[in-house]
């Protein structure tokens, strides 16, 4: 055998599937009866390396962490907080405010992700040890030692460990369903596919890596090892694939640059001003931290944190674990939905659901694996015994039901050996009663499988019956005979196969996988089990056809009438064919019409973009195919939602805003590469999960007005006392400032984003990803309350002074300013109805946090260690009524806002 010239890679023979064995292995330089020499191997792994997937390069912690200090808010706070402890020599205020970007930087740290996680699961994923011909002899290896060229040999129960050309399978079978979405398991064949460019789960010839065998053996040459495989394609997909920020970071991004840049050029005025009045560099510097801390929402990336943790444990305790903190926020805006098909809009338990024999429909109720259920016929017809028909059902297949109504097996094995105990047959009796004497297996060849055993037939005698199911085109072509409902043997004519033909197609269009029974009778002297069995099956006698699905989860349909209903699309994403995944969608609701990925394929860019919203089922997809829609619906301004549970998912799941994967039957790579993990793989929790981040949102918007109101008060607070040489222009000194932010702000922030959400919000359609937070009227409406509050701060402030001195002044100050933002929560809990209502006080929360608030007004005034730390002085109760009464100013602006909206 020839060394010198080395097999071509995938990307120079990209379709392997169409070559013959011996092309395959003429192109590896190979040959399989030897195998590789162990010199040639080594050679082999020197130049394509291990079969194990790169890693992507992770980044280092300190480089995340010092990141966190890009941020505009960081910068400033810094700043300010260096130049506190020097030149300044405020130590107590510096330490504050250099804690304070610390906990901002902790926080957002742990809201990311680890950019290498998926990959590594992938990595995970490899099997240890592979059994590969080498040097002539069949010998036991790492997996990670496979090259293009080993010759591999797989059973039942194993995980294969490459990508490789089928060169033998003796009824082998293997779950591709990881990869591409396919939900039973695919025969294999040594016949090569003709058709160069089809898709990957019709490559009947080909294995892949990380699929699982199900059934029989085979053996394969590797054409494709570590990142040159499918799966490992997929990985580099995942390294390449950004993850999208979600549209609430997006929006305070652009929030804080325009706060940052508003509160800039007002502390640059300050500055001008104080400086113009003579003060010191120490009296302007102090002045401008104090503005600073004032000037910029400090407390908004802690509040926003801890909101949007909240929201994470109420999703969790409804079956939706979320990775990412400000994914929780996305679900609200999510507007499209791609569901894969198998698993979380179905079952992923095949059932039976019609029988028919000639002359007579049955169908059958329950779903899944669990043998309840009854056989139903249409009233008026005379029963029949249908136990000959039940009889292959449960004899003919390998499948086997556990104690725990779990099913072992072939998963349409499973459909039909439930289908003969719902017939009313003991299966493990059965099989007792009516052992093998032989046995025909399935071969993708001639698409059929049979049985042998010993019985009587009807009129007495002893026969070794053939029990036979398989494709019903193959059992039709080898048979001569049918059983009729008076079970009495009737010649198959012409009529009779129109018949037949036409109820296998009517069975088809419905979406069921449909399998046919049949039998025929041997004299048990001249049965020899040793022959060659297949020649045997000709002149059978047709019993049934089964019509088989993998049902719709129940919960599934309202959830999609449910996300319609919220304006939200949604369509399903399958490596099934189109047939059955249409049929299962107008079963749910589904809108729109059915392609097949190769189609999908084929649009171009402006005809994907004119054609997508009438489009509801794309099967038979690949992984680019599903990030290709991902990025077509969020061009179109989509805010998208995709699920999945394998392999191949998982370069979407990454793609999409928001990626759900499913706890249960999902592979450690799609939940690692998704933002959300369903425990119960059901679609219906999405859909909950959706409600809870528009509640979370519609909470988290309450909060931001009320910050913005309060932070506009605060900002003119400054400004105005500048101009106006009010306690020398500083109305609050910068751990005032920070007492407030972190008392009352704090506490009314919590009070509106943990408190009820407004009803109705499932009724709204999705909000746009580019859409404000804040709309011009909010800012408009935010500058009148933060002027009308900082009138009363600064009037206060100025008598104050005037009668007592500096320290009284600000410490009345401070408190209007705290009491105006207490009762601007209060008329940001609802925007247009006014807190004169009894259901201002039913939200428990709120109330309990406006009292915390109240106390920390309180002890700021009347507490000694407090007075001390914040420079205040206690108050009387004439002074306490004045700060009270000037608080509540901002609620009179507000209810007459709320007035002249309401006669509009």
């Amino acid at each position: 055998m020839a060394t010198t010239a080395p097999p071509p890679t995938p990307a120079e023979v990209p379709t392997w599937h169409a070559l013959s064995r011996e092309g395959a292995t003429h192109e590896l330089d190979v040959v399989p009866e030897q195998g590789l020499t162990s010199a040639e191997a080594a050679e082999r792994l020197r130049r394509y390396g291990p079969n194990r997937f790169a890693e992507a390069k992770a980044e280092p912690r300190w480089h995340a962490f010092l990141r966190q200090y890009r941020d505009p808010m960081q910068i400033v706070l810094l700043a300010a907080g260096v130049i506190s402890i020097y030149p300044v020599k405020q130590p107590g205020t510096g330490i504050m405010i250099l804690l304070l970007t610390l906990l901002n930087a902790v926080l957002g740290l742990n809201q990311e992700g680890k950019a290498a996680a998926a990959v590594a699961a992938l990595a995970k994923m490899m099997i240890v040890k592979a059994r590969v011909r080498r040097d002539g002899k069949l010998t036991q290896l790492a997996a990670e030692e496979l090259v293009p060229g080993d010759v591999v040999n797989v059973e039942a129960g194993d995980v294969v460990p490459a990508d490789g050309r089928v060169l033998a399978a003796a009824t082998l079978e293997v779950a591709e369903s990881a990869l591409t979405g396919e939900s039973v398991p695919v025969g294999k064949g040594v016949e090569s596919v003709a058709a160069p460019d089809a898709a990957l789960g019709d490559r009947t010839d080909m294995v892949y890596m990380n699929t699982n065998v199900t059934r029989g053996t085979g053996e394969f040459v590797v054409t494709a090892t570590g990142m040159g495989t499918e799966v490992g394609h997929i990985s580099g997909m995942l390294q390449q694939t950004q993850e999208a920020k979600s549209p609430l970071t997006l929006q305070l991004e652009k929030l804080t640059k325009q706060l940052v840049t508003i509160a800039g050029l007002a502390l640059v005025a300050s500055v001008v001003l104080n400086m113009w009045r003579g003060q010191s560099f120490t009296e302007v510097f102090t002045v401008a931290v104090a503005f600073s801390i004032a000037a910029i929402p400090t407390g908004l990336p802690a509040v926003v944190t801890t909101i949007l943790s909240r929201g994470t444990r109420l999703l969790a305790d409804a079956n939706a674990i979320v990775k990412r903190l400000r994914s929780t926020e996305t679900l609200g805006a999510t507007s499209a939905i791609c569901s894969d098909k198998t698993g979380t809009l179905t079952l992923n338990q095949m059932t039976a659901v019609e029988l028919t024999i000639p002359g007579r429909r049955y169908t059958v109720s329950g779903s899944g694996y669990s043998t309840e259920g009854r056989i139903k016929h249409v009233a008026g017809e005379p029963p029949i015994d249908l136990e000959p028909f039940m009889l292959p059902l449960a004899l003919a297949c390998d499948a086997v039901l556990t104690d725990a109504g779990e099913m072992i097996g072939d998963p349409t094995e499973g459909a039909l050996v439930v289908l003969a105990e719902k017939g009313g047959l003991d299966l493990d009796q059965t099989r007792e009663r009516y052992p093998r004497v032989a046995e025909l297996p399935f071969d993708t060849a001639y698409k059929l499988m049979a049985t042998f055993h010993r019985m009587t037939d009807e009129s007495g005698q002893d026969v070794v019956r053939a029990f036979v199911k398989g494709a019903p085109d193959q059992l039709l072509a080898r048979s001569a005979w049918r059983l009729d409902p008076a079970l009495l043997a009737a010649r198959v004519d012409d009529g009779f196969r129109t018949r037949y033909l036409d109820e296998n197609e009517r069975l088809g269009k419905q979406g069921l996988r449909v399998m046919a029974t049949a039998r025929k009778d041997f004299a048990p002297e001249a049965f020899d089990p040793g022959s060659d069995l297949l020649a045997l099956m000709t002149d059978l006698t047709l019993l049934a056809l089964v019509g088989i699905v993998d049902p719709p989860r129940p919960a599934a349909k309202a959830a999609i009438a449910t996300a319609h209903a919220a304006g939200i699309q949604v369509r399903m994403i399958t490596g099934d064919h189109a047939v059955t995944a249409e049929a299962i969608a107008q079963q749910l609701g589904i809108r729109g019409r059915a392609i097949t990925g190769a189609q999908f394929a084929a649009l171009s860019e402006e005809q994907a973009d004119a054609e997508i919203d009438g489009i509801g089922v794309i099967a038979r997809v690949t992984p680019e195919q599903k990030v290709r829609l991902v990025d077509i619906l969020k061009r179109k301004g989509h805010v998208v939602g995709m699920t999945g549970d394998g392999v191949n998912d998982a370069p979407a799941l990454k793609r999409a805003d928001i990626g759900i994967a499913m706890g249960i039957t999902g592979t450690e790579v799609s939940k690692e590469a998704a933002a959300m993990i369903l425990t119960d793989d059901n679609f219906a929790t999405i859909v909950k999960a959706i409600e809870l981040g528009r509640r979370l949102y519609d909470n988290l918007v309450k909060y931001i007005r009320f910050q913005m109101g309060a932070l506009a008060g605060m900002v003119l607070t400054f400004l105005g006392a500048s101009l106006l040489n009010i306690v020398s222009g500083i109305p609050f000194l910068p751990m005032q400032t920070l007492w407030v932010n972190f008392t009352t702000q704090v506490f009314q922030a919590i009070g509106l984003g943990y408190g009820d959400a407004s009803e109705g919000v499932m009724e709204r359609r999705p909000r746009k990803p580019d859409q404000p937070i804040l709309h011009r009227a909010d800012t408009r409406w935010f500058v009148v309350a933060g002027l009308v509050m900082a009138t009363a701060t600064l009037g206060v402030a100025a008598w104050a002074e005037h009668e007592h001195g500096a320290d009284l002044a600000r410490t009345m100050a401070l408190t209007t300013f705290a009491v105006s933002n207490l009762v601007f929560s209060f008329a940001t809990r609802d925007e247009w109805r006014t807190v004169f209502s009894l259901d201002t006080f039913n939200d428990r929360t709120f109330v309990i946090a406006s009292l915390l608030s109240a106390v920390a007004i309180i002890l700021t005034t009347e507490l000694g260690f407090l007075q001390r730390v914040l420079d205040t002085v206690p108050l009387t109760g004439h002074q306490w009524l004045i700060c009270l009464g000037a608080g509540l100013t901002v609620l009179v602006a507000s209810e007459i806002r709320k007035l002249a909206h309401g006669r509009r």
